[in-house]
């Protein structure tokens, strides 16, 4: 049976793209309104190197994450619901909004009240979880994670490969293997550190996360600013 598509020229050419990617299996990339909460493959714990968004925003920074009097290395971006091709944001959820409670005990390693909110809309409500158990989820997440001592103790600015930066958590990291993380970074300089993990947060490979790393020979990495 032919499909026919009605109303102006630019809808029917959207409709018409939407069901041939749908036909060809193909994920509608960023753009998963229709998925379920809690269904999904596994998910993306997202540790963004602080310096850099700090340096990048100036005096346009989030204060509570770049007060010299407090300075943070990795920080948590998110924990981020993931199929095998694409993923869920914004799901539909009768979950209420994260208790000021919720959002003030996570802020040591989410320094942002609007990064903990936004989080919990976009991701958080994708994952099944309510907001303190999925807070819960992320905080046992980056426990998981050992840092390695490099970045923990860098006082100066850097160069380092991109693979450098997997070596050192793949060494620190006992099973956390070059398929299951990915390395991001932003005009030359470190921004995040992707490690895909199963529901049961054990280390697995995702192959679509880790060809998005960062395709540079050497990036910068500096330490906190001190002002």
């Amino acid at each position: 049976m032919t499909r026919r598509f009605s109303g102006p020229p630019e809808k029917r050419l959207a409709r018409l793209v939407l069901a041939v990617l749908l036909l060809v299996g193909g994920p509608v990339q960023g753009a998963q309104a229709e998925g379920s909460s809690g269904d999904f493959d596994y998910y993306v714990l997202a540790l963004s190197w602080s310096p850099t968004y700090c340096a990048r925003q100036g005096r346009n920074a989030e204060p509570l994450q770049c007060q010299a009097s407090k300075p943070h290395r990795f920080i948590v971006h998110g924990l981020w619901p993931q199929y095998e091709r694409g993923w869920p944001d914004f799901c539909r959820t009768r979950n209420d909004r994260p208790s000021r409670h919720t959002v003030s005990e996570i802020l040591d390693i989410m320094p942002s009240r609007g990064l903990v909110s936004h989080q919990w809309r976009k991701h958080g409500t994708c994952s099944g979880l309510d907001p303190e158990a999925y807070f819960d989820t992320i905080r046992a997440a980056y426990d998981k994670i050992r840092i390695p001592a490099t970045f923990r103790t860098l006082e100066r600015t850097g160069r380092i490969a991109p693979d450098g930066v997997e070596k050192a958590f793949r060494l620190a990291n006992p099973g956390l293997g070059d398929a299951a993380m990915a390395v991001t970074c932003s005009k030359g300089a470190l921004q995040e550190v992707k490690i895909c993990l199963t529901k049961d947060l054990e280390f697995r490979s995702c192959r679509a996360v880790d060809r998005s790393g960062c395709r540079a020979s050497k990036i910068s990495v500096s330490p906190p600013l001190r002002r």
